[in-house]
């Protein structure tokens, strides 16, 4: 059998595919995910399962639709018992490593990996359960606020940063480590940072990059409350801004600190890659670049994620597999669910071991080879169950068409071919209405909407009361707390001394 390729698995937070030069930004500096998609296969049309952060994490790495698995909101807890493709990595002999956020919920905090070499950045219970009993205008002190905006801006350092430098070096010490330490294992790591996410705070170096550079505005205005589509006029008050006022020069600079953020962690892509090429490996490494969800930046009026529009819900997707595929660009609708497949066959030589249990997508290969759209998933799927909806939201894209649907609104349809700013809803034309009855199938087919809405309901009720037990009386936290044996580390007693002098680490 032939040796099986490394995995490097490149994870960043809210970072929305259209700043990106790969996808058609003309100012954004972005030097080495330039490099990486003129090396690699460039998916145009990549799309979240959810977008808001865990849910969309545990889908991808589940390779399962999130309410198959109970990943509800971003305090829903990931089950141990769900097999991820790193399980599958571990028994097929590879090593497995996460470095940054991951954002999994509950006791178990690897799901798969075998190390994990740095805490998370956000909570690990159940402390932000969504109540979708509250009435449609309530807003909790742990939803996104506009103070992020309104803040936003040249930043010495903040906590974003520290976190990230931290994923940085400690993900590029793992790597030399593990190749000096003749493990002889494929590695399989992951190093997943939360910048470009809010708080929109950029250090010096950073901001000054856009010093004279225009910062363009939302491509489209912002659009009256009274005007919007009612998740949209929701999504108003679940990002606070019935509480501070916006202005145009406040999106400006929040604008121009996010393509800061987005230069900062470019130059995290680029070590990551100088490390591969360093220790010999980046010609046998299949590296994927990815985001978790996108960010609206003002777009509509709309801030942050948490809808189906482009900007929330489209993420970029870059693959660099010299060994097996050449540069190219593919214009086929496809999600993170795709990825557990397609991982999973790289690393077993082609094909796809046997799985414990079934999962919802297709492996990318046939496209990145330079197969057609037949050769990928038929239609993609995401949903949306957290704060800020009065039940679940459900979108599904099939070709051009984007339908978007919520038991208690009117249906969104858009031709993205012909109105890619998704302005002219063809839900209530007679010229869609079988395009629309054919999406609405497919949703029709996936899920059973009052089932679904009964267990979000039950789930959150049944976490609130936990929440609330679990912090009266003595705390036991289920933060991740990474452990490194100092007594293994440089120079001591045990080991040979001339051999560490040499600069070989065991």
């Amino acid at each position: 059998m032939a040796k099986r390729p490394n995995l490097l698995l490149v994870m960043v937070d809210q970072l929305a595919p259209q700043v990106l030069p790969a996808y058609g930004h003309p100012r954004v500096k972005t030097p080495n995910l330039d490099r990486l998609a003129a090396e690699g296969v460039v998916f145009e049309n990549a799309y979240c399962n959810f977008p808001l952060c865990a849910p969309a994490r545990f889908s991808m790495l589940s390779g399962r639709l999130p309410s198959r698995i109970g990943a509800y909101d971003n305090a829903a807890e990931f089950p141990a018992s769900v097999p991820t493709f790193h399980h599958y990595l571990r028994l097929a002999g590879y090593r497995t490593c996460l470095a940054g956020k991951m954002h999994f919920v509950g006791p178990d905090q690897l799901h798969g990996y075998e190390e994990r070499i740095t805490t998370d950045i956000y909570p690990a219970d159940y402390l932000w359960a969504p109540d979708w009993e509250q009435d449609g205008e309530s807003w909790l002190e742990w939803y996104h606020s506009m103070r992020a905006v309104l803040d936003a801006g040249v930043h010495r350092r903040s906590v974003n940063v520290a976190f990230d430098d931290e994923v940085e070096f400690e993900a590029v010490r793992w790597l030399h480590e593990h190749v000096d330490g003749g493990d002889g294992r494929p590695f399989a790591l992951t190093a997943s940072f939360i910048s470009p996410h809010d708080p929109y705070l950029a250090p010096p170096r950073w901001w000054d990059l856009y010093r004279d550079v225009e910062v363009d505005p939302p491509r489209i205005p912002e659009i009256p409350v009274e005007a919007r589509d009612p998740h949209s006029r929701r999504h108003w008050f679940l990002t606070g801004r019935h509480l501070d006022a916006v202005g145009e020069a406040d999106v400006l600079r929040m604008r121009r600190a996010y393509w800061a953020m987005t230069s900062y962690v470019d130059a995290k892509v680029g070590r990551l890659l100088a490390a591969l090429d360093e220790v010999g490996a980046a010609d046998d490494t299949l590296v994927v670049f990815t985001s978790d969800h996108g960010d609206s930046l003002g777009e509509r009026g709309l801030f942050f994620k948490m809808s189906f529009f482009e900007w929330a819900v489209r993420v970029p997707l870059i693959v660099r597999a010299p060994f097996a595929f050449g540069p190219r660009r593919v214009r086929a609708n496809v999600s993170h669910l795709d990825l557990f497949p397609t991982l999973l066959e790289a690393a077993g030589d082609g094909a796809l071991p046997a799985l414990a249990s079934p999962i919802d997508g297709r492996s990318l290969a046939p496209l990145a080879a330079g197969g057609g759209a037949s050769d990928g998933p038929d239609a993609v799927l995401a949903e949306y169950t957290a704060e800020g909806v009065p039940g679940p939201l459900l979108m599904v894209r099939r070709g051009p068409h984007k339908l978007i649907l919520n038991p208690e609104d009117p249906p969104l349809l858009f031709d993205l071919d012909t109105d890619p700013d998704e302005l002219q809803n063809l839900a209530g034309t007679p010229a869609a209405s079988g395009v629309r009855a054919a999406l609405e199938a497919v949703a029709a087919e996936t899920w059973d909407v009052p089932a679904l809405d009964r267990a979000v309901r039950e789930s959150q009720a049944a976490r609130r009361l936990v929440s609330q037990a679990l912090r009266s009386g003595a705390r036991t936290p289920w933060d991740f707390q990474p452990v490194r044996d100092a007594s293994k580390a440089y120079f001591r007693e045990s080991g040979d001394i001339q051999e560490s002098y040499s600069g070989v680490l065991r």
